[in-house]
């Protein structure tokens, strides 16, 4: 997948045609979208959690140089929002959407 930046004009026709209704499509691209935030999250935690220091010097931390490349690294991939809606618009999600019958008997109990 190409890097694009984070701000492009998207076509809501072709994000609303998958579902047939945009803001369904607004749901599936966020709901994946908070997934690869939180992937993302946790793997670069456990990265930098290599580097956890019990000692509160100031000039290890700004020294520690793969520290902040990981960091840089991070900073640099395309957002999670982007990422999704690429996700979708090339047809690479599966979902699917509750009946209005089930929603229905959900809330009844």
């Amino acid at each position: 997948m190409a890097i694009q930046p984070s701000i492009v004009t998207r076509d809501i026709d072709k994000i609303a045609a998958p579902t047939g209704n945009l803001y369904e499509s607004v749901v599936v691209i966020s709901k994946r979208a908070r997934q690869i935030a939180v992937n993302l999250k946790e793997e670069l935690n456990n990265k930098l959690a290599e580097f956890a220091t019990t000692v509160d010097n100031l000039e290890e931390v700004f020294e520690n140089r793969e520290q902040i490349e990981i960091s840089r690294y991070y900073e640099r991939m395309p957002k999670p929002t982007s990422t999704a809606i690429e996700e979708f618009l090339e047809g690479k999600l599966s979902y699917r959407m509750r009946s209005a019958e089930a929603e229905g008997e959900a809330k009844a109990e």
